[in-house]
């Protein structure tokens, strides 16, 4: 046979099998970052303390280490790949009391609390160890807001001597006269921590959840209903003491537990609804807490319950981004996890590594970002059980007092977003330009192929993250429109990609450096940095 005969046909063949791959390939994607169209401004990514770290942080320490790098660290390891997410806010759950009440607390087992304050109105700072325990280790890495929250007055303020409240009509579990007691507990908590600790707290939310519609049977959780002349008067009074303390502490309202009840009423009625009209219109003079020194011209909530369908998703983040912004406030995001409504990815119970959960939760991420124009994003619970509520997965065989901690990539998915986009980064627009030229509506916000969003540290480096919620290799490039005209196209911004994907190696790993064209493998979030 003629050698080069062969040769010919077997260059043949190659030419024509890579010709129908390319056939079959998707076409490239432009994403156009638009320097002149600037959006929110990040302040921080977090995730509390909440039910874990009372029992991590009396673990031996080199478990509590290894716990708060996943969490905390900006550093790399000796390849280059991030030894945590790198939160840059974190959420401390001021106890009331309900673990010194014990079973008669008709809290859960494992979601009570301690607290600062003894029944002799004196304080005990040993209190909330394995909290404060964490607190430090954040602090050491260098995290750079802390973020106090309360599900409930101390026991001692209640009107029915627990930190449960099942529904008394919707209002606050506080006694009449005792609004200003629970200020001065608040500031006198944050207060002796800074004290006792060296910790300073730049942030606190009185009353988490005033809106729930929850009415918890059987074993319960902390919380009570309030509302809203309630929490108006609860932030007033703590507005008073923080003043008084000479503290620096902002004050947050009013976290709800949905997007709904800040925008009218959801399973409420107008007492607990219609919340940012009540706190930040001036005619609203009962609740009207704009002229508050201390308070943060800010609504915060939770994304609970509105993550489908998509289109309403969509829509009710768009109504809450107007209505902040007719307000002239800013929104923040402060917590979520996956619940029972979450159907696609089949709800909440069981805990899940794999990316299932952690692409759904990253479209959340994405959406509440571009859609909600959120300043701050944090999850619920930095770790957890058997439940999709955790970053970290616990386990223990001797009652939470040691145990082991497993990371997911959920954890490594918030961390695409949290570990490149520091406090200070502003997002901007973007376009999607398809090959002939054409922009594609909407198509940087595609929820079951991609979607990218892109943003500007304070160090002018430019930051895009990409999902590929899809089964197929995505191929796109990135460049820049309206300003940097020495980088105008794709070629021109060399970029590291950093990916969490289905790979089990893939979990904020480095991928190598790249311009121009690249691939976005299917089920994968991309962290695009710019060189």
């Amino acid at each position: 046979m003629n050698t080069n005969h062969l040769k010919l046909g077997i260059w043949v063949l190659l030419a024509s099998s890579s010709l129908g791959l390319m056939a079959a390939q998707e076409p490239i994607v432009r994403y156009k970052i638009l320097a002149n169209s600037p959006e929110q401004h990040i302040q921080h990514f977090g995730a509390s303390d909440a039910w874990s770290m009372q029992f991590l942080g009396l673990w031996p320490e080199k478990q509590q280490q290894k716990i708060a790098d996943w969490l905390f660290s900006l550093e790399n390891d000796a390849q280059g790949k991030p030894k945590g997410i790198g939160l840059s806010v974190w959420r401390f759950n001021l106890g009331a009391g309900s673990e010194e009440q014990g079973d008669s607390s008709q809290i859960q087992r494992g979601t009570r609390t301690q607290c600062f304050l003894k029944a002799d109105g004196t304080y005990d700072w040993n209190k909330q160890e394995g909290q404060r325990r964490f607190l430090k280790l954040a602090k050491q890495r260098k995290v750079p807001y802390l973020l106090a929250f309360c599900n409930s007055a101390p026991v001692y303020f209640t009107q029915n001597g627990w930190a449960t409240n099942t529904g008394r009509g919707g209002t606050i579990n506080l006694k009449d006269d005792c609004y200003d007691d629970f200020a001065r507990f608040i500031a006198t908590s944050l207060k002796g921590i800074e004290e006792h600790d060296g910790i300073h707290i730049d942030y606190v939310s009185p009353i988490n959840e005033p809106d729930g519609h929850w009415n918890w049977l059987g074993p319960k959780q902390e919380g009570s209903p309030a509302t809203n002349r309630e929490v108006a008067h609860v932030a007033r009074e703590l507005n008073k003491a923080l003043i008084k303390n000479k503290m620096q502490t902002r004050i947050l309202v009013n976290e709800s537990s949905d997007y709904r009840c800040l925008l009218g009423t959801h399973e409420t009625d107008w007492q607990r609804g219609y919340e940012i009209n009540s706190f930040f219109s001036k005619d609203s003079t009962k609740t009207y807490l704009g002229n508050q020194k201390q308070v943060l011209p800010l609504i915060g909530g939770h994304s609970y319950w509105t993550n489908t369908p998509i289109p309403y998703m969509r829509e009710v983040r768009m109504q809450l981004r107007e209505a902040c912004r007719q307000k002239g406030i800013k929104f923040w995001q402060t917590e979520t996890c996956i619940m029972g409504n979450d159907e696609e990815i089949g709800g909440g119970g069981g805990y899940d590594f794999s990316m299932k959960t952690a692409l759904y939760v990253a479209r959340i991420i994405h959406h509440d970002l571009v859609y909600a124009n959120a300043e701050s994003w944090s999850w619920w619970r930095a770790a957890g059980g058997d439940y999709r509520d955790g970053l970290l997965r616990i386990y223990s065989q001797d009652g939470w007092k040691t145990g082991w901690a497993v990371d997911s990539k959920l954890l490594w998915v918030l961390g695409n977003y949290s570990r490149f986009i520091r406090p200070g980064a502003q997002r901007y627009d973007i376009s999607a330009i398809v090959a002939d030229g054409s922009e594609m509506e909407e198509g940087y916000n595609d929820p079951y192929g991609v979607m990218c969003s892109a943003y500007r540290n304070t160090d002018g480096k430019w930051v895009v993250v990409a999902i590929n919620y899809s089964e197929a290799m995505k191929p796109v490039c990135f460049d820049l429109e309206g300003a940097d005209a020495a980088m105008s196209n794709c070629h021109d911004i060399h970029w590291m990609q950093y990916r969490t994907s289905d790979r089990s190696e893939e979990s904020l790993m480095p991928v190598g450096e790249c311009s121009g064209r690249v691939e976005l493998i299917p089920r994968s979030v991309t962290t695009f940095v710019q060189k």
